[in-house]
């Protein structure tokens, strides 16, 4: 059946996130990396049928918040991931170094 602890603990967490980002939010617009920093025309892209979940670091304005997402596309340098918060989906692209795999998606393979 689980452990209800754990369970709770993850929703209290998933909850705090969520009030992290609209905080966030407050400060300006999800920045995302621009057309040239990404250097599309010469990079290859990959896109993922099944993304892979992230953590990664986002930037409203001048806020920087943690959160847990989604990795959809990818060149050599930079990701592009998308998260949710309430009822909003957020996307944008960052540099690749600002993301990390989820501990426990190796582990489901």
């Amino acid at each position: 059946m689980g452990n209800p602890g754990a369970t709770l603990s993850a929703y209290r967490d998933k909850q705090s996130q969520e009030r992290s980002i609209l905080e966030a939010a407050k400060h300006g617009p999800l920045q995302s990396l621009t057309d040239r920093e990404m250097d599309l025309r010469e990079q290859p892209m990959t896109i993922y049928p099944r993304p892979k979940r992230v953590r990664a670091w986002v930037r409203f304005g001048s806020e920087a918040v943690r959160v847990d997402a989604k990795l959809v596309r990818s060149t050599p340098l930079a990701a592009g991931i998308e998260f949710r918060a309430g009822e909003q989906t957020f996307r944008c692209w960052v540099w690749g170094n600002a993301v990390q795999l989820d501990e426990g998606e190796s582990s489901r393979k």
